[in-house]
């Protein structure tokens, strides 16, 4: 049998050897975290690798994903579906290896990271959901849910704000189950770290809850002790610091940072070779280091013992195990599309004027009852965001039963955390805050798109509406912004029955996340015939329509909506005729077949005008060079919501204005 340090030399080789060969990459911590690594997968780790979806696994996080020929060896290794040849892509396009371990890419990886912090965040997320889960769904006698969340950090992670967020929400919810490791090895891109970060980062992680630890990470004896103390503290997360040496092994450049990001070189390779005693080729590992790291008889026994012990809960708790199936397989309620258009039917009964924040709340209130999976939370704004509803319940250390968390004000760390969520199963999560902060959120938004993950964000106070708190917290360029992120789908509702649809659509969505943007003031109902319900989900539809074909379209989101209507029905243009769109949703429009794209915007009528109280930039492709756009393309005021709208030409007489200019009737026209 191979020694530890001859199977963690495993991982070294072939970081170095597939760092080489795309002449790209970062060999240095995959070869100073290998013993780490090794001691994890060999002694504690339960996992399957003919199941990477297996729903009790460990889970395991690459934080500092730079060095994803560590994980992308220990797949490999253990016997996922990652060959040789796949390691000999590392980098290369449409491999199963990218630069950074992406969703999607390789079975085994967990997440997508990268950018620095996020990966512990989503682990944060992960370990709240297997907390929350554990508690709603283990008896006495069976826990169902039961496994731990290991994540890899460096310092570039630990620098990162985005850690002191989710780290610290970490150790006050005494989230046991999760287990971080620090690569202490002092270097980043720049150099020696001494120059740019000499916090004390053990006593930073007591002090937020944690238990923490401090041991030689080239030694897997005190590794192994550490993670067996960190596995049996029930009521802390632990960080166990360990202090490695950068690119571990090689002669010449271990322990700097020319190490860090760039390949050894051919020369330093074959020293390397020699200092780790590795006589192998480059990417041929023997069978007898093979057979030291395949996990797969081992994982289908975790496995088996698991299916028997919830064939068992199965036989105790029925209905309860067949619940539990149902979420984790991300499949909604049998009778999920009956009651949701029910509800739906009955806000339009209502025809109630109201904020569509407030009408939000009224849609959770009812959906949480028919999806109980729904996961909420806010960043310290939940009633101003109308996210607490009736039945919610917070997490706290004390009480793991939850649907729910006060995430304080970390609006960056609470995006990851429900990225978390989401990629863990068993729960559809959302987050809330006010739209402005969706800047702080924003790369946690991206990859929960790149990802192709059903987080949901809700974001309220959506435009100069917020009125009196001023330009600082009044979203102007925002909604346009979140737009332009490939397969985020952005829905600005404009009265109770979008709102209502469009959380019905983020509800139902599994390839990606939404965004559901919501206005603090009050908003108008407007009436619609059924075929006009249905049509919502489609992201635009007609609202109003005249006889024959029209000569100008308005376009309207939002609390614009209740403008361009009220401009419809002045008497300035009684005679005209003008068709109303109602665009809650561009993202998902756009989707929609071209007849039915054409039917609502049709090619022929170039008249058009957009009305948003945003920026202007992306309503161009809707109203074409010669449209009109009535937005806002400057920062906000401080002042009521109601004078700032006529401040900027939110007015009646503005939009009246822009149809006569587009008609010709210059007499009439501003």
């Amino acid at each position: 049998m191979a020694s530890r340090k001859t199977l963690a030399n495993a991982i070294r080789a072939l970081a170095m050897d597939a760092v080489q060969r795309a002449n790209s990459g970062h060999p240095g911590a995959p070869m100073g975290m290998a013993d780490i690594a090794q001691v994890l997968y060999a002694d504690f780790m339960r996992h399957n690798p003919a199941n990477p979806e297996w729903i009790d696994r460990d889970r395991f996080v690459m934080s500092n994903g730079h060095g994803s020929m560590l994980p992308y060896s220990v797949l490999h290794l253990t016997g996922y579906d990652v060959a040789i040849e796949d390691l000999k892509n590392f980098r290369q396009l449409h491999s199963k290896t990218p630069g950074h371990p992406e969703f999607g890419c390789a079975p085994g990886i967990e997440t997508t990271t990268g950018p620095l912090g996020q990966g512990i965040a989503n682990a944060v997320g992960m370990a709240i959901a297997e907390r929350a889960l554990g508690a709603e769904f283990n008896r006495d006698e069976f826990d169902i849910v039961d496994h731990f969340t290991y994540v890899f950090m460096g310092d570039g992670d630990m620098m990162e704000g985005i850690s002191h967020e989710a780290c610290s929400l970490a150790g006050t919810l005494g989230l046991g189950k999760l287990i971080a490791f620090w690569d202490d090895n002092g270097i980043s891109i720049d150099g020696k770290v001494e120059g740019w970060f000499l916090d004390d980062t053990p006593k930073r992680f007591e002090a937020y809850g944690w238990h923490v630890v401090e041991v030689d990470g080239h030694d897997a004896d005190e590794i192994k002790i550490a993670i067996e103390a960190a596995r049996a503290i029930t009521a802390r997360p632990s960080l166990i610091c360990c202090k490695t040496i950068i690119g571990y092994g090689a002669p010449n450049k271990a322990g700097g940072h020319g190490v860090h990001g760039a390949p050894l070189g051919e020369d330093e390779v074959a020293l390397a070779r020699v200092e780790l005693n590795w006589e192998h080729e480059p990417f041929v590992v023997p069978e007898e280091i093979y057979e030291g790291w395949d996990h797969r008889k081992t994982g289908e026994k975790q496995e088996a013992d698991w299916n028997e012990k919830f064939a068992a809960y199965r036989n105790a708790h029925p209905e309860m195990a067949a619940e539990f199936e149902r979420r984790v397989g991300g499949e909604l309620p049998d009778d999920w599309e009956k009651m949701s258009h029910a509800f739906i039917a009955e806000v339009v009964e209502a025809a109630e004027d109201k904020a569509t924040r407030q009408a939000s709340l009224a849609a959770l209130e009812t959906y949480s009852r028919l999806v109980p999976e729904l996961f909420g939370g806010s960043a310290d704004l939940g009633g101003s965001n109308g996210t607490e509803w009736s039945g919610y319940r917070p997490m706290r250390a004390d009480e793991p039963q939850a649907n729910y968390v006060n995430y304080g004000v970390r609006e960056f760390g609470m995006s990851a955390i429900i990225n978390g969520l989401a990629l863990h199963g068993g729960f559809i999560p959302f987050g809330a805050t006010f739209l402005v902060f969706s800047d702080y959120a924003r790369n946690a938004v991206r990859l929960s798109a790149l990802m192709k993950v059903p987080s949901i964000f809700v974001y309220s106070h959506d435009s100069i509406g917020l009125g009196e708190d001023g330009p600082t917290h009044q979203a102007v360029e925002h909604i346009p912004s979140l737009r332009l992120i490939p397969g985020l789908d952005v829905w600005r509702p404009c009265d109770t029955v979008e709102t209502a649809v469009c959380w019905k659509a983020a509800i139902e969505r599994r390839d990606g996340p939404s965004a559901l943007i919501f206005s603090r003031q009050g908003l108008k109902f407007q009436p619609r015939e059924p075929e006009q319900i249905e049509q919502i989900a489609r992201g635009g539809y007609v609202l109003r329509d005249c006889e024959g074909e029209p000569e100008v379209i308005m376009i309207a989101t939002g609390s614009e909506v209740e403008l361009a209507v009220a401009a419809l029905e002045s008497e300035a243009l009684e005679d005209e005729k003008i068709r109303l769109v109602s665009m809650p949703s561009t993202t998902v429009f756009d989707r929609q077949p071209r007849d039915y794209r054409e039917s609502v915007l049709p090619p022929e009528v170039g008249a058009r005008i957009a009305i948003e109280a945003a920026a202007t930039a992306t309503w161009h492709r809707y109203v074409g060079s010669d449209g009109v756009i009535i937005g806002i393309d400057t920062f906000g005021e401080s002042a009521p919501a109601k004078e700032l709208f006529a401040y900027f030409g939110f007015t009646v007489d503005k939009v009246v204005g822009a149809v006569n200019a587009l008609l010709g009737n210059d007499e009439d026209s501003d």
